[in-house]
């Protein structure tokens, strides 16, 4: 959580250099939790039309995203 802080204060920065760095942290840092949080809701047995209304999107654009990807002890669906 001290990565995500730091990184939220230097997105900030006067420095544009130092802000646009963090700003693709940021975005890889999201990307990995989304992940982490997809195959579980998956692990779970939500459907991806469950998963898409929780995040905001299409099913078709979170199955695209998710859909091939093998969640540990998960039938693809």
């Amino acid at each position: 959580m001290a990565d995500a802080t730091r990184l939220a204060a230097a997105a900030a920065h006067d420095d544009p250099e130092v802000g646009l760095a963090a700003i693709v942290a940021l975005r890889e840092l999201l990307d990995q939790l989304e992940a982490l949080q997809v195959s579980s809701a998956r692990e779970q047995g939500w459907t991806w039309e469950r998963i898409a209304a929780a995040l905001g999107i299409t099913r078709q654009s979170v199955h695209k995203k998710y859909g091939t990807r093998r969640f540990p002890g998960r039938r693809r669906t």
